[in-house]
């Protein structure tokens, strides 16, 4: 439980991310204009900021992964995929799509309302 709060204050703090216009993103030396920050202290700063973004970021849009995964490989639908099938749209191995899928039953169930037990 502890675990899942942490992740919540994570996903708080970062800086937004900023889309760039897409002439000055096609340049490969721009990246967020940290090439622009002379200060060692700022540019650390901000591009911990910008880390700290790019991580929640992904780890949120894994958990959508995982949703998505689990609701293609339900039973109940007609169109169910299968692991295999899952996996190959995705580009991951098998093995990772069963665990997705089952990553992504287990956040659509929601949080276990039986209380911890005690050590």
């Amino acid at each position: 439980m502890a675990e899942s709060s942490g992740r919540s204050e994570r996903r708080v703090r970062p800086s937004p991310l900023l889309f760039e216009p897409a002439e000055v993103a096609s340049d490969p030396e721009h990246f967020f204009d940290l090439e622009s920050i002379e200060d060692p202290r700022e540019l650390l700063s901000r591009a911990t900021e910008l880390t700290q973004a790019f991580q929640a970021a992904t780890d949120r849009a894994l958990e959508y992964q995982a949703v998505a995964a689990a609701q293609l490989a339900d039973p109940r639908r007609f169109d169910r995929l299968t692991a295999e099938e899952i996996a190959r749209r995705a580009e991951w191995s098998e093995d990772y799509a069963k665990r997705m899928i089952d990553f992504g039953r287990d956040l659509l169930r929601g949080p276990d309302p039986r209380p911890a037990p005690r050590p």
